[in-house]
């Protein structure tokens, strides 16, 4: 009984809170049905009444809805300015201290304006830099660099560096420009001013730059044509030096060699003279004049004929044995005999031989007066008068030194001013498409502003007589993997596909990879 009393008395009391809520839900509803209401009829006031332009009045108010980026849009509402309360006053007046009085606002557009203009807490951020350099520092720096070619593109490599400028102004101004992310500039503001004002202190960039020619950076031809080593008439230079030197004729010596040469035969002419002096004063006669000593041992004096038993076993040139001797063959006892008395005639004149010899050797060495180091390799392995010598020259002359002639130049035809087209045209690229089915590798290419002329023929009817044999450029193509010759051109931009043309985006495709792909 009790706990029946007990679950009656919860039923009530939950029916009782449930009533309140459902009360209270009914007149938020109705609260907000009158808001709208209130909104509709006013904007429909407006609209009939018409829209009035004064001072005091806004156009827009509160925060109606919002756009795909998530940023708010206000109500349009033509209706007399808010009296903010003194909180919102206080928030108005910390971000915007001039404005007082009503507002065309609410707390809520407020906040969302003062997101998006949160001012610094007096920080101070860099926007632009000065950098102080010298006219002659740009130009240096200029010059170092136009040469150089970018082999890739073949083009200079100024030409995407620095913006295709003509100076050093220019290219300063290129590359200290403010731009955004991922494009060749400053993320802020740098200016390369020349003058420097006297207040300052500062000292401009003043230091020597290298050009790309100087032999001892070791440019390549291909990556700086200018440099004295590319050109096919001049030789390599040489690196100047402040030692001394001595030229003879062609032949040029350090004055390091020259001087260890002339110690070596001063020392060498001491020792010859010493030796000479005292081999003549053994000669003399106040030499000779000293008696020989008999010596007698045991058995005797010992005799001309006993001395001569003493030396080596005797040559016998008829073949005949000795006694105690061997045996030899006619030509071992010739040579022998001839080798004996010439050993005795060089050791009877010295310096005769020495001199001699020494005659010999230098008269010899006259020939190095003539001499050249030659470092280039077209002349260490090919003849002057040969036809690979004449071909190189030609190719040379027409291209320029170090070019593969597998590679295919492409040009266009200047006009009668000297101003040569844009190559970039979408008939010459579509021709290349077409050209690229027919043919496996081009032979010549000449471009007009519009479109390519090229011989319509396949590589199987290009042929030349090469030593007797008829060569075609199927036969001496690179084949990588197997029969095809493997081709490279800007066609593979679009994968070789040519309905990949448009879907790429066509010629601006093909612009956008020659200024942006290679950088």
């Amino acid at each position: 009984m009790i706990l029946s009393q007990k679950s009656s008395a919860m039923a009530v009391r939950l029916g009782i809170l449930f009533a309140i809520f459902s009360l209270q839900v009914l007149f938020i509803t109705l609260t907000a049905e009158a808001e709208r209401s209130d909104m509709r009829f006013l904007l429909t006031s407006n609209a009939t009444n018409g829209v009035r332009h004064a001072p005091g009045f806004c156009a827009m108010y509160d925060i109606c809805g919002a756009r795909k980026d998530g940023k708010v849009l206000n109500c349009p509402l033509n209706a007399p300015a808010v009296k903010p309360d003194p909180l919102f006053s206080s928030k108005i007046q910390s971000l915007c201290p001039t404005v007082t009085g009503d507002v065309c606002c609410t707390e809520e557009q407020f906040d969302t304006l003062r997101t998006q203009v949160q001012q610094v807490n007096n920080n101070l951020t860099v926007d632009a830099i000065e950098f102080y350099i010298t006219d002659a520092f740009g130009e240096g720096m200029y010059n170092s660099c136009k040469d150089v070619k970018f082999g890739t593109m073949n083009t200079r490599a100024i030409e995407f560096v620095a913006g295709g400028a003509k100076d050093f102004r220019g290219w300063y101004a290129f590359i200290g420009r403010q731009v955004g992310p991922n494009v060749p500039g400053s993320p802020y503001a740098i200016n390369f001013p020349s003058s420097v004002p006297e207040s300052s202190g500062m000292k401009p960039m003043n230091v020597s730059s290298y050009s790309c020619s100087d032999p001892l950076l070791g440019c390549s031809c291909g990556d700086c044509p200018s440099s004295p080593t590319c050109s096919s008439s001049a030789s390599p230079p040489t690196s100047k030096s402040n030692t001394c030197s001595l030229k003879m004729g062609s032949l040029k010596a350090k004055c390091s060699d020259v001087a260890v040469a002339v110690v070596y035969i001063v020392l060498v002419s001491s020792f010859l003279g010493w030796g000479f002096v005292h081999r003549k004063k053994e000669m003399s006669p106040a030499f000779k004049t000293k008696p020989l000593a008999n010596t007698r041992s045991g058995n005797g004096m010992h005799s001309e004929d006993q001395k001569d038993a003493e030396l080596p076993l005797p040559i016998l040139l008829d073949g005949e044995r000795s006694s105690g001797g061997v045996k030899l063959s006619v030509v071992q006892g010739y040579i022998s005999n001839f080798y004996r008395k010439y050993g005795a005639w060089v050791a009877r004149r010295p310096g005769l031989v020495l001199f001699s010899s020494l005659a010999i050797v230098l008269g010899l060495c006259l020939g190095l007066i003539h001499f050249k180091v030659e470092t280039r390799p077209e002349k260490l392995w090919v003849g002057p008068g040969s036809r690979a010598a004449k071909e190189k020259q030609f190719f040379d002359s027409h291209l320029a030194p170090f070019y593969r002639i597998e590679q295919l130049i492409i040009a266009t035809i200047p006009d009668s001013q000297g101003n040569s087209p844009s190559i970039l045209t979408e008939s010459n690229i579509k021709l290349l498409f077409d050209m690229q089915k027919k043919v496996s590798t081009m032979v010549l290419l000449f471009l007009k502003p519009t479109a390519l002329r090229i011989p319509s023929i396949k590589v199987d009817d290009i042929r030349a007589n090469f030593s007797g044999s008829m060569v075609s450029l199927v036969d001496i193509c690179y084949k990588p993997l197997g029969q095809d010759c493997a081709t490279q051109s800007i066609l593979q931009y679009f994968k070789m596909n040519p309905d990949n043309f448009d879907n790429y985006g066509g010629v601006d495709h093909v612009g956008y990879c020659f200024e942006v792909c290679h950088i």
